[in-house]
């Protein structure tokens, strides 16, 4: 089942103590797992998870954020998953079972030579100055463009009714939807304070815009792309946020490690235990500010379920209902254990 490390303690838990929520980057197969996760994790939250006080969206993380944040129900969330979406959303969900586990043959160029130049002063970490070396992306992400315009237009006639008209360019302070410069490698949270001015859509599509798979999404004269380049769920930012409590769902990270024998597997259990790693460290430090966090991470039966490729839309379905199934039993246990030192 998911294992969930950090656990805040039921007893401090209170419907006043300031909320965060936290969804990390992991393809398609992420997205399907968190919303199993998040299904379970609205049934022992004091509130509506789209009402916590900070969201922050990273990747795949972004796109769910958005949904939340534009109200659309869990169930509806869900719906889109299995692939039965309804009304407005049914046109994405059709363009988004069109597309291949592959990524289309990316132009012959490299992505960002800036970027490149800055991996070899050392000016980037290298990882990050990596991306700059993959060939431009050719993918357009239509279906991404069409689920997340159809929810913010609905939300928008929403709360035009009762409140009049939004602003073209959306700024709530309350959710942070990562991205990264592709020709500084500085990380941006687009719907934080101070941060360059975008649309949902656009800011969801460059946190989306995976380095050699999509073509980075250009805002304000500048490219973005994929959120997770920089950390996987981004949960560093929250360092002297002013939330108590932590959510955690992270596709990409694992707490719960298995040893498969192919190859391409076990090659991925290794990035994923970096990636825990660094999560490790980030929720270390949130807590020594008297924040308690919570951690879920995909266990060894969903990992299994899910295989080497994060983007195979094949196995969506599959992945969302083992973790509707296995999330419920790691919930269950928050409370009971004590939190990790």
């Amino acid at each position: 089942m998911p294992a969930v490390v950090f656990a805040a303690d039921q007893a401090v838990r209170s419907s006043h103590r300031k909320i965060g929520l936290v969804l990390g980057a992991g393809g398609v197969l992420g997205a399907a797992w968190m919303t199993g996760a998040l299904v379970r994790l609205q049934e022992r939250l004091p509130g509506p998870a789209a009402e916590v006080d900070l969201m922050v969206g990273t990747s795949a993380g972004s796109v769910l954020a958005a949904a939340l944040r534009c109200h659309a129900p869990l169930t509806e969330i869900t719906a889109w998953q299995r692939g039965n979406a309804t009304g407005e959303l049914s046109e994405s969900a059709v363009l988004a079972a069109q597309e291949g586990p592959l990524p289309p043959l990316p132009y012959p160029r490299l992505g960002s030579l800036p970027l490149a130049r800055a991996t070899l002063t050392l000016q980037v970490p290298p990882w990050v100055g990596a991306s700059g070396w993959l060939p431009h992306g050719r993918g357009q992400h239509t279906a991404l463009r069409s689920l997340v315009g159809a929810l913010h237009l609905r939300h928008h006639r929403h709360r035009a009714d009762q409140h009049g008209a939004e602003p073209h360019h959306w700024v709530d302070g309350r959710t942070w939807i990562a991205a990264m410069d592709y020709d500084t490698g500085r990380r941006v949270l687009f719907g934080q304070p101070g941060a360059p001015p975008a649309t949902l859509t656009d800011a969801v599509v460059a946190s989306c815009s995976i380095p050699g798979w999509y073509s980075p999404a250009v805002i304000g004269g500048r490219r973005y792309v994929d959120g997770g380049v920089r950390s996987a769920t981004s949960l560093g930012v929250l360092r002297g946020a002013d939330v108590d409590e932590v959510y955690v769902l992270a596709p990409m990270a694992s707490t719960e490690p298995d040893h498969p024998f192919r190859p391409d597997l076990r090659l991925e259990r290794r990035l994923r235990q970096l990636i825990t790693r660094a999560l490790i460290r980030q929720a270390k430090l949130l807590r020594a500010e008297g924040k308690h966090v919570t951690i879920m991470t995909p266990g060894a039966s969903d990992l299994a379920v899910m295989g080497a490729n994060l983007m195979d839309g094949s196995r969506r379905q599959a992945v969302l209902e083992q973790s509707l199934r296995t999330s419920e039993g790691a919930l269950a246990g928050i409370g009971l254990q004590a939190p990790a030192a």
